[in-house]
């Protein structure tokens, strides 16, 4: 998977994208070096089927990727501003959402979530303004809102953005957002747009006197879990999470380590150079967690960007460390549990069936 867009860039934009793909590329390189003996060395699973190849190939950047109830599949392609469907016998792909700018289209879209009834979120950006659009399974509009956000540090691999609005996750009734800059970790909005709850006390960081970077270092990937409660999953800076229950109350924290990101760890910049993206300058701040997901017995995969994923039970407590194998070892960018517990993973539209142990 590149880390360069195929868009044109300014130079600056050119050599900072470069700069970002070498340093992950770089502590990839470093960890795939290290020895690993067995007691260690992450398990491998293999995908058990997915999008065929020709199908597949249909699509220019898959972001997205998730099962409806019918047994078809819908496919978020980022750069084309489009939602697809593929049939549940996987021999067609069919266009759900166009691009565009009008109530039900979208454009510059930077995050796409599925509920179990197959409803779904996309959240896009005509004219700069941040938008969440929820639609139903079938692609008709349920309703579509503006957020009133100020400009928040961006959190990116390359020209994809992570974090804020393109951290949004739907619950079926309700729309979870990351807003660090509200002095909150999580914010709720219901899908009229009426905020419902905040919730989350930023984390210390140790750069508050570096408001940017102090904020980015909290933005953050807000998880519904299946007991109504919330996982909170730190894109950038010291790796952790937190749960927060259904009232949102803080159950617990914890920290994220291993062998494979050692040399990711050691890493961690102490400046940060700035970047100019449609005239506003973010601190540069690499991400070290690339997506999360929660499966349907409320474990938390967490997938960082060195490939390796890690998976935590209920109270928190790290149980695996797998890497997920298509046609090579994948870097996932999204994450999705299908009822029967199937993984649905991009790039690559694969499928993966997790042992229950």
């Amino acid at each position: 998977m590149s880390w360069l867009p195929s868009g044109k860039l300014s130079r600056t934009e050119r050599s900072l994208t470069v700069a970002t793909g070498v340093a992950l590329l770089g502590a990839a390189a470093l960890l795939l070096a290290a020895p690993l003996t067995a007691a260690v060395a992450p398990e491998r699973l293999t995908a058990s089927g997915g999008i065929p190849a020709f199908l597949a190939g249909e699509f220019e950047d898959p972001s997205g990727y998730a099962r409806r109830p019918d047994g078809s599949s819908l496919v978020f392609d980022r750069r084309r501003h489009r939602v697809y469907t593929v049939d549940a016998a996987r021999t067609a792909v069919t266009p759900l959402i166009e691009i565009g700018y009008e109530v039900g289209r979208v454009l510059r879209p930077t995050s796409f979530d599925v509920a179990d009834s197959g409803d779904f979120v996309v959240a896009d950006a005509p004219g700069r303004q941040p938008r969440i659009s929820v639609f139903r399974a079938s692609g008709g509009i349920i309703n579509t809102f503006s957020l009133q956000t100020i400009e928040l540090p961006r959190i990116s691999v390359g020209i994809v953005v992570l974090n804020g609005v393109a951290a949004a996750r739907y619950t079926g009734v309700t729309v979870l957002i990351s807003q660090p800059e509200r002095g909150v970790l999580v914010s709720e909005y219901s899908v009229t747009g009426a905020p419902q709850r905040q919730f989350g006390a930023l984390r210390r960081t140790g750069h508050e006197r570096n408001p940017d970077v102090h904020l980015a270092h909290n933005a953050a990937l807000p998880l519904p879990a299946p007991d109504g409660g919330v996982y909170v999953v730190f894109l950038a800076g010291e790796p952790a999470f937190r749960k927060y229950s259904a009232a949102g109350a803080l159950e617990f924290e914890r920290h994220i380590q291993g062998r494979e990101i050692d040399a990711l760890l050691l890493m961690q910049p102490t400046e940060w150079p700035r970047r100019s993206v449609d005239d506003v300058s973010y601190p540069l701040v690499l991400p070290a967690v690339r997506t999360a997901a929660v499966d349907r017995r409320g474990r938390l995969w967490v997938a960082m960007v060195t490939s390796h994923v890690y998976v935590f039970d209920r109270d928190g407590e790290k149980i695996r460390t797998v890497q997920l194998v298509g046609a090579g070892v994948l870097t996932p960018d999204s994450l999705w549990f299908a009822r029967d517990g199937t993984l649905l993973v991009t790039p690559g539209l694969f499928n993966f069936a997790p042992p229950i142990g």
